[in-house]
């Protein structure tokens, strides 16, 4: 069993454990229902979309890297806020961050809180982010807006678990490489205590 916070238990079994890269979950998720997506929105959203249809979990937890610049190197960090930091089609009249036409805001508020956990926003797109100086998002990643869209989409609940390897400044790629290994053991002792 895994308890998220006081109102929130599931069953192992009853998860989806969702990487970008197999070197975030390493082998600690291996006797897990565990999915790796690849790098990149689209990515995500086409390899959770498949599985959901496969076999529709009771949970999904969103593990991965993320630079950010408020919190440190080595934290794990709760996001329960989605921005999709690439989309800008202020050209036409609307809001930065803003899907046009498709009735979601801007900042997408679904997740789960994790007890003890710090919380953070969290700004995906399609690119490494090396100069971030945006403060609207204070976690930086590829994956997680998708994610959360499609799991709110599909009513099941989620959780997002962020473990920072950078500062997503200019030496985010070294620092990247370097703690990415370290993400799964992070992940697992917080979840499975």
């Amino acid at each position: 069993m895994i308890t998220i916070n006081t109102e929130h238990t599931y069953s192992i079994s009853d998860i989806l454990f969702v990487f970008a890269l197999e070197s975030e979950a390493a082998d600690l998720f291996d006797d897990t229902h565990k999915l790796i997506t690849g790098i990149g929105k689209v990515n995500a959203a086409s390899t959770l979309t498949k599985e959901i249809y496969l076999r529709k979990p009771k949970l999904i937890v969103n593990l991965g890297s993320a630079g950010s610049k408020t919190f440190s190197k080595g934290n794990v960090v709760c996001c329960t806020k989605f921005i999709q930091r690439d989309m800008d089609v202020r050209g036409l009249g609307f809001k930065k961050y803003e899907t046009p036409l498709s009735g979601i805001p801007p900042v997408l508020e679904y997740g789960l809180k994790m007890d003890n956990v710090k919380e953070g926003t969290c700004g995906s797109g399609d690119s490494f982010e090396m100069d971030h100086v945006e403060i609207d998002y204070n976690i930086v990643d590829m994956e997680a807006y998708p994610l959360a869209l499609i799991a709110m989409k599909e009513e099941i609940p989620f959780l997002c678990l962020k473990y920072i390897s950078d500062d997503a400044g200019s030496d985010a790629a070294d620092d990247w490489a370097v703690q990415v290994h370290l993400a799964a053991e992070a992940f697992k002792k917080l979840l499975f205590k």
